[in-house]
């Protein structure tokens, strides 16, 4: 077997920007003590559309989606360089409280830890700790719960890590419906490793590989025609 080797480069292929940015992050950097798990990403996310980020596990996907409302500020040994705005305000900056952060850009994870309280409390908990009302709700499953839970304080953003991981085909299109319902009214950013779900549900597509940002595109055009050979070897299931 012949190895393959492939070099990352170091400018991003395709189209980081976008029209109507509404969050743009420039030459973002993370690292988690001596590992420099994110490098240089580049990259501008619109209000109402969904992008979905892939690529092999480890390739930083996730901690790139982190930095997003600073759930990376939670681990001792993270660092985090570069420029992170949210409509043109520093996320990073000193005047930006974390909490209200993080009720503007919401977050489903890839495993949901709903508190140990009824659905309805769980569903609450957002409204009541900002001070706002919230109403009864009849949630099918714990996915839906959190989603819920990110949404009830009217946020901006919605960041979802493998949301549809443990769910079955009839529970995940559940979710991809709401998904396209709040696009309307959201920029959402997912992270999945089905490359299938991203095809169905985003708008563009952002490719990583250890950790740096290769490759982005309209969705259509990245899983036809990608221009980097990583992103090729990827989605024809030669790297995963």
């Amino acid at each position: 077997m012949v190895e393959r080797v492939v070099e990352l480069g170091e400018e991003t292929v395709g189209d980081v920007r976008c029209e109507n940015p509404f969050i743009v992050t420039e030459n973002v950097n993370v690292f988690y003590g001596d590992n420099h798990a994110i490098q240089d990403v580049t990259l501008e996310i619109g209000k109402s559309e969904v992008i979905a980020l892939i690529g092999p596990s480890g390739c930083g996907k996730s901690t790139y989606l982190r930095c997003l409302n600073r759930m990376n500020d939670s681990i001792e040994s993270a660092r985090v360089t570069g420029k992170i705005t949210l409509d043109g305000q520093d996320i990073y900056g000193g005047d930006l409280d974390p909490v209200a952060l993080r009720a503007r850009v919401g977050m489903v994870f890839q495993k949901p830890n709903p508190f140990p309280k009824s659905i309805y409390d769980n569903v609450a908990y957002g409204p009541r700790i900002h001070g706002l009302a919230a109403d009864r709700a009849e949630l099918d499953d714990i996915v839906h719960t959190s989603l819920d839970r990110a949404i009830a304080v009217n946020p901006e953003v919605i960041l979802m890590d493998e949301p549809c991981s443990a769910l079955d085909p009839i529970a995940t299109a559940r979710i991809e419906d709401l998904m396209d319902e709040l696009s309307q009214d959201y920029a959402i950013v997912i992270v999945t490793h089905s490359m299938q779900q991203a095809a169905r549900v985003s708008k563009r597509v952002a490719y990583f590989h250890l950790g740096r940002l290769i490759e982005v595109d309209e969705t259509d055009r990245i899983f036809t025609n990608p221009q980097h050979k990583l992103t090729e070897d990827y989605i024809t299931g030669r790297i995963g």
